[in-house]
């Protein structure tokens, strides 16, 4: 895990976040009072879309998710590209399907959305004017995204196939879980969970936000009409709670451990 945000540009990096809501004004209130956001509107291309601001610096991004698209209310990373196009491409050759563009959203970027074989959504981000987060890894911002899906190592195969990632198998025994890095450094995480995959869900990934008390924002979001799904508890990576939002929109906060 990183907190460098420029490190996050690096083709197939987890490099932005988003959410699509039914209700915006709602989502907001509920992630400014949450992790002190801010908001100015984003590109449109969607629909009403708005960059979440923390300290003037942009850390994610909410939407308005049309009518005619019957999808999960959920977090999906955006994986930065060099080429999107040359990136959907392989998408479509590893067996796996896009949803919406490329498209170019204003002068910020050229997104697409997109699947893996198994089902689970993520984004692609060819930044121009925007590249991705600002930072990470502070209270309030991204901090690690995870893919839970059935099997790892299927999963792993596809990532490795379409961004050249190298997955390395962790974890102890009994474990199946596989982290995906580039030129050695961490980016993202695969966990498998065999029959214990939600099946209102399916494969999906998760976000985690940094926290600087995971217990205190467990508290708020129930405050602020969420709720806690799991723990808090502490890990090797530091204290977690699985949150939801208003609308279900699962996450996960963390506080890692001092120094």
């Amino acid at each position: 895990m990183t907190t460098e945000a420029a490190s996050r540009r690096v083709p197939g990096t987890p490099c932005w976040v988003s959410l699509m809501v039914h209700g915006l004004s709602a989502t907001q209130d509920f992630y400014s009072a949450l992790f002190a956001w801010e908001f100015r509107p984003g590109p449109q291309q969607l629909g009403p879309y708005v960059r979440a601001l923390l300290a003037g610096r942009e850390v994610a991004g909410i939407g308005v998710l049309p009518p005619e698209r019957h999808l999960s209310i959920a977090w999906t990373p955006y994986l930065a590209s060099d080429d999107a196009d040359a990136v959907t491409e392989r998408i479509h050759a590893c067996g796996g399907t896009i949803g919406v563009g490329p498209l170019d959203a204003d002068r910020a970027g050229r997104m697409a959305l997109a699947s893996d074989p198994q089902g689970a959504v993520f984004g692609i981000w060819q930044g121009h004017t925007m590249k991705g987060t600002a930072v990470v890894g502070e209270p309030g911002t991204l901090a690690w995204n995870e893919l839970v899906t059935q099997e790892a190592a299927t999963a792993a195969r596809f990532y490795e196939h379409v961004f050249g990632f190298e997955a390395e198998a962790d974890g102890g025994p009994g474990s199946d879980h596989v982290t995906l890095r580039l030129k050695g450094r961490p980016v993202a995480g695969i966990r498998g969970v065999g029959d214990a995959l939600p099946g209102d869900r399916g494969p999906h990934w998760t976000t985690y936000f940094a926290v600087s008390d995971t217990d205190a924002a467990a508290r708020r979001v129930v405050e602020l009409g969420g709720r806690v799904t799991g723990g808090p508890q502490d890990s090797s990576y530091g204290r977690l709670a699985v949150v939801a939002d208003p609308e279900g929109a699962e996450f996960t906060v963390i506080q890692r451990p001092a120094g």
